[in-house]
């Protein structure tokens, strides 16, 4: 019988994750030449941030290019192509900085996200911290890793006030919260979204994203067992921003348990 056993696409597989993970912890060592090294007296150090995320995509796509030339790197307003069985099927999706104001001013909580997808639909993702050493990562439709060790997102419909919830730097210019628990901004959507799949927290809120910061945790969120909602608690579908223009709604990341009570802890302000 012709085609691809399914010994071959296992072996492709961890070909394609191996070179992932060894990818992602050179960028991350190379990022950390730039960590912390923002101009004093200045808040936000744009060319710094700049220089590292340009330093970092260049070192992405030379090694894709060297290792797997055919495949395919995402870009804002990509085309949909079609089903395709030959290389150009798989479509890298690198995010070099997430976080970047922790990045440029020495605060460990930001990280480097890479995610595949074959035929628009996920493969794998990886989200990795270099400061903090942790990596995060899962297959689509199996476990979620930190590590080594599993990981899972916590199922439980109840708060309390150890309960917490991750939310972008102006959630409380939008919403009145009555949530019982810790509410907190890191100041990064990857990591906000990976806590909540190792079970750190309850659910996250995240507002102005787009396709490229969020692929790879998706398939890390999904495979611990939460999911991305809407904020009226329908169920958000990423690929359909696959066009890479920024996400306008406001998204929550939770378990099934968890959803509702977040949602009926918080009353969003009429817009203005």
């Amino acid at each position: 019988m012709g085609g691809v056993t399914v010994v071959e696409d296992l072996h492709r597989i961890e070909e394609l994750t191996e070179f992932a993970m060894d990818t992602l912890r050179d960028a991350g060592t190379e990022a950390l030449h730039f960590y912390g090294k923002g101009r004093g007296g200045v808040r936000f150090d744009e060319d710094l941030v700049v220089e590292a995320e340009l330093h970092l995509t260049d070192l992405f796509h030379d090694r894709l290019a060297d290792r797997f030339p055919e495949h395919l790197i995402f870009a804002n307003n990509r085309a949909d192509h079609g089903y395709s069985h030959d290389s150009t099927r798989f479509l890298w999706v690198f995010d070099p900085l997430d976080g970047v104001a922790n990045f440029q001013g020495g605060i460990p909580v930001w990280g480097i996200s890479l995610a595949l997808l074959e035929n628009s639909w996920p493969v794998f993702g990886l989200f990795y911290m270099p400061a903090t050493g942790d990596l995060f990562h899962a297959r689509a439709g199996q476990k979620a890793y930190l590590g080594d060790k599993e990981i899972s997102a916590l199922c439980q419909s109840g708060l309390n006030d150890e309960s917490v919830l991750f939310t972008y730097a102006r959630f409380h210019n939008h919403y009145r919260a009555s949530f019982p628990g810790k509410i907190r901004s890191l100041g990064c959507t990857g990591a906000h979204l990976c806590y909540v799949a190792g079970g750190q927290a309850e659910g996250a809120i995240i507002s102005h994203e787009t396709y490229q910061d969020l692929a790879a945790a998706r398939v890390i969120v999904e495979a611990a067992g939460a999911k991305f909602y809407t904020m009226n608690g329908d169920g958000f579908f990423l690929n359909e921003h696959l066009g890479g223009k920024e996400i306008e709604e406001h998204l929550l990341i939770a378990t099934p348990d968890t959803v509702a009570g977040i949602r009926d802890s918080l009353q969003r302000f009429p817009e203005a």
